[in-house]
């Protein structure tokens, strides 16, 4: 039998869509965070995962396709900033979020940190994102944001302060 993708563990498209549903939700709330609302963390989790496929279609070789879902979903987003126009404003959906467990509910207000992390600058918002919602390391981090780990430590502590300084005083913010 020949050698699935690279470690992987995925060599047919039954597969890739096994990846996507057992990975589905925590790349989900992943992309919910980098985006700052559930609607756009979905239609950028949908575009990373529809150009993840057909590069996974094309037989690119993919070494970690978690992690290259994850370089996708920033690079995605950074685009998205790039095109959005000045005058587009996102609106309330009304859309109801899944059930997943999220840890940041132990420590804050979800909806609190989540329109803290949207002050944020995009760079800060990943690198915390990447850092302490996924509990990536440094090194993964800066291999998915396409810098330094100086700068991913950097990102990390500008970002932090920036949160304390955002959130209430009652709020138990710790990575």
């Amino acid at each position: 039998m020949s050698q699935d993708r690279a470690g992987t563990g995925c060599s047919s498209d039954a597969q890739f869509v096994a990846f996507v549903r057992g990975r589905g939700h925590a790349l989900a709330r992943t992309a919910t965070l980098i985006a700052g609302d559930p609607v756009a963390g979905e239609d950028l989790l949908q575009t990373a995962l529809a150009l993840t496929y057909a590069r996974w279609r094309a037989k690119d070789d993919i070494a970690d396709l978690e992690q290259y879902v994850r370089v996708v979903l920033v690079r995605a987003q950074i685009s998205w900033r790039r095109r959005l126009s000045s005058t587009a404003q996102p609106t309330d959906s009304g859309f109801v979020e899944h059930a997943c467990p999220d840890i940041a509910e132990r420590f804050v207000d979800r909806g609190v940190l989540l329109a803290a992390l949207q002050q944020l600058p995009a760079k800060q918002r990943a690198t915390l994102v990447l850092r302490y919602f996924d509990d990536l390391s440094e090194a993964d981090t800066a291999r998915i944001l396409g810098c330094s780990t100086g700068s991913v430590k950097q990102h990390s502590t500008r970002g932090l302060a920036r949160l304390r300084a955002l959130l209430p005083d009652t709020a138990v913010l710790t990575p």
